[in-house]
């Protein structure tokens, strides 16, 4: 069926959908790495694995429930119910100091943007792999 969840707990449809739309990007980037050769960087990021390797390797980031919003209605699993979110009066956050992936069930957290950000800027998801600060001037 459609809900059928992989190995981190996430939808597989949902992930096979996004790692088709990144090789789609990835093909296009090398089309214009082709195309602007010598005259522009092009540098193709794969978002997918650095957010999902967050939560395949929550431990490794010190997150309990990669898959539960910090702020939402419903408790684990997801504690994530459409139109019950963050801000309703039906909605309660986590203890405080508890570290998640996302804030409300769709953003997220400032935890874990920092590690975003960290493994962007490490350029180890990239292609060709290139420290971003390197592009700067």
């Amino acid at each position: 069926p459609g809900d059928e969840l992989d190995p981190a707990g996430c939808l597989a449809r949902y992930n096979a959908a996004a790692r088709a739309l990144n090789t789609g990007l990835a093909a296009a980037c090398r089309r214009l790495a082709d195309e602007y050769c010598g005259s522009a960087s092009v540098v193709c990021t794969d978002m997918y694995a650095v957010k999902y390797d967050l939560f395949a390797n929550h431990d490794q980031y010190g997150i309990e429930r990669p898959l539960m919003a910090w702020c939402g209605h419903g408790g684990p699993p997801y504690n994530y119910v459409n139109l019950k979110t963050c801000g309703q009066p039906t909605a309660t956050a986590c203890p405080e100091g508890e570290r998640h992936v996302s804030w409300d069930g769709v953003h997220y957290t400032e935890d874990a943007n920092a590690i975003v950000a960290s493994k962007i800027l490490s350029g180890d998801f990239s292609q060709p792999r290139t420290k971003l600060q390197a592009l700067c001037k």
